[in-house]
């Protein structure tokens, strides 16, 4: 009995020894940076394709975007018109300045602000999908966009 315990553990060991290996070479190819830049291309295309369904040619919001802000995405304080715009513009904008890693804290933070206005205002049952996005967003408000990124050339923090 003692024989098998002791097999056991030391096959535990060696096992843990060659995952520790493989966690420490995949962290090395797999870095901090690289990680930012796949955050920063997956939320920036989240909102970005949001940002296309409200308007056609370059930026001209679709009557059904009024409509939409008007019936489904009422919001307190803020007139629907404006917030249609509001949106529309930052779903366009906020996206391009994170794939380029230009005021990627700002973008970040203006996108997760946006995520909580959704959340609280508009689809609170969807806070399973919000709660990714914030994920990400807050990765990059707290680590900043990595080596490949226009802040990073331009010393920006």
């Amino acid at each position: 009995m003692n024989n098998l315990r002791s097999g056991l553990i030391v096959a535990s060991q060696s096992m843990r020894g060659h995952w520790g290996r493989a966690a420490n070479r995949l962290s090395l190819v797999i870095s901090d940076s690289l990680l930012a830049l796949v955050a920063r291309i997956a939320i920036a295309a989240i909102f970005f394709m949001s940002g296309r369904t409200k308007v056609s040619g370059f930026l001209t919001l679709t009557p059904s975007t009024y409509e939409l802000f008007r019936t489904e995405y009422v919001l307190p304080v803020i007139s629907p018109e404006l917030a249609a715009h509001l949106a529309a513009y930052s779903e366009h904008l906020f996206p391009v300045f994170l794939i380029a890693g230009l005021f990627t804290r700002v973008s970040a933070l203006a996108l997760l602000g946006m995520t909580i206005v959704i959340e609280v205002f508009v689809y609170p049952d969807a806070w399973p999908t919000h709660l990714s996005w914030a994920g990400l967003l807050l990765l990059l408000i707290a680590r900043g966009p990595g080596r490949f990124s226009v802040d990073q050339r331009l010393g920006i923090r």
